[in-house]
């Protein structure tokens, strides 16, 4: 069998600041390309500096909540927040720290045709918004494998 590779850009319409779960939109973009896929990696790669991504439960959205929570508490924002970038709004740079906590890049295991998660993974592909004022994001998703 030969190795093979398939690439697609999913747009993320705008989301209000916090963690989404997009696992479905993911899918149903990647679905006729991910169902050719017997083994191989799904790397997922988001082009922007002030939101980010991570694999996370679903089975509670209370962890989303919590999750935006922590972040809001061990990153400070505001007037009395110590950062020199601020140029884009108080928001900016606590987003840019957030991004890099999280990171811009998930790589997951494709097994026959579909993403290899765990039990508490499972559809628990998030995107964490961390601007006040968000635009639509873009995720690259390249899938190689046999």
């Amino acid at each position: 069998m030969a190795a093979k590779w398939a690439q697609k850009t999913v747009v993320i319409p705008a989301q209000r600041r916090g963690c989404h779960l997009i696992t479905p939109k993911v899918l149903r973009e990647i679905e006729g390309d991910l169902s050719g896929f017997k083994c191989g990696l799904a790397h997922l790669f988001l082009q922007h500096t002030s939101a980010s991504l991570t694999i996370n439960e679903n089975y509670d959205s209370d962890v989303q909540a919590d999750t935006e929570t922590f972040l809001n508490k061990i990153v400070p924002e505001g007037r009395s927040a110590p950062w020199k970038h601020t140029m884009e709004g108080p928001d900016d740079m606590p987003a840019h720290i957030k991004s890099s906590m999280f990171g811009c890049a998930l790589t997951i295991p494709i097994t026959d045709g579909h993403l290899n998660l765990g039990t508490w993974q499972f559809q628990g592909i998030w995107l964490c918004e961390h601007r006040d004022h968000a635009s639509a994001r873009k995720i690259v998703v390249t899938l190689n494998g046999i």
